[in-house]
C-alpha cells in the first residue's frame, strides 16, 4: 500500500511507535522514513506520549474491559516496545539512564527530527505533558472520546493561553526546531 500511495504522490503517515525494523521489535531510525509522509511521535488514536510512557493507555483499556490478553502479557509487550524505543534514544545519546518522562518526550521529538518526511507533526498534548487518551477507538459511551479538555501532567484542564505559555511546550519546540534545522544542515 505504501508503494501504491507513493507512486501516486500521496502522503502517508509514519508514526514513530509503529516504525520498526524487519524483526518487528527494533525501532527504525527516522532517517529511513518515507519522504512523502507526515512523521509524528503520536496521533489522535494513541495516548499522548507522556501517558504512553507511563502505561496510561493500558489502564484505560483494562478499566473498559478491552484487553484481549492477560494483563501481564499486555504489560510485558507494551514494556518491551517502550524499552526498545528508550534504548534507541540512549544509543543515539539523546537521554541518560535517569531521564524523566519529560526528557524522554523531548528526546523522541529530537529523534524524529531526522526524518526526511515532508511534514513533521507535534502533538499539542505532548507540549503540555497531558497523559490522558483523547480517543479510545471502539468506544462511545464508555469513554469520553474527544470530550476531555487538554490538561497538564496532573490532569488539570488548561486554557489555550496556558498551552501557549507552557514552559514544557516552549522547551520541547525549541529542541525540536533546533534538531530539524540541524538535520536540514542549516
Amino acid at each position: 500500500m505504501r508503494d501504491y500511495l507513493t507512486d501516486r504522490g500521496l502522503l502517508g503517515t509514519s508514526v514513530l511507535w509503529f516504525e520498526r525494523q524487519e524483526d518487528g521489535r527494533t525501532p527504525r531510525p527516522p532517517s529511513s522514513y518515507r519522504p512523502l509522509a507526515l512523521a509524528t511521535v503520536t496521533v489522535h488514536d494513541l495516548p499522548p506520549t507522556a501517558g504512553y510512557l507511563q502505561g496510561e493507555h493500558l489502564q484505560v483499556r483494562r478499566r473498559l474491559g478491552l484487553l484481549t490478553r492477560d494483563w501481564s502479557e499486555e504489560v510485558a509487550e507494551d514494556s518491551a516496545q517502550r524499552d526498545a524505543m528508550v534504548n534507541a534514544l540512549r544509543d543515539a545519546g539523546l537521554i541518560g539512564q535517569d531521564a524523566s518522562i519529560e526528557d524522554i518526550v523531548e528526546a523522541l521529538y529530537v529523534y524524529l527530527a531526522a526524518a526526511p518526511s515532508r511534514l513533521l507533526g507535534v502533538s499539542v498534548n505532548d507540549l503540555v505533558g497531558d497523559v490522558r487518551t483523547i480517543n479510545q477507538p471502539g468506544t462511545n459511551d464508555e469513554y469520553p472520546n474527544w470530550r476531555l479538555p487538554i490538561g497538564g501532567p496532573d490532569r488539570t484542564p488548561l486554557l489555550l493561553g496556558d498551552v501557549t505559555r507552557s514552559r514544557r511546550g516552549k522547551k520541547l519546540l525549541r529542541a525540536f526546531n533546533d534538531a530539524v534545522r540541524a538535520a536540514d544542515g542549516d
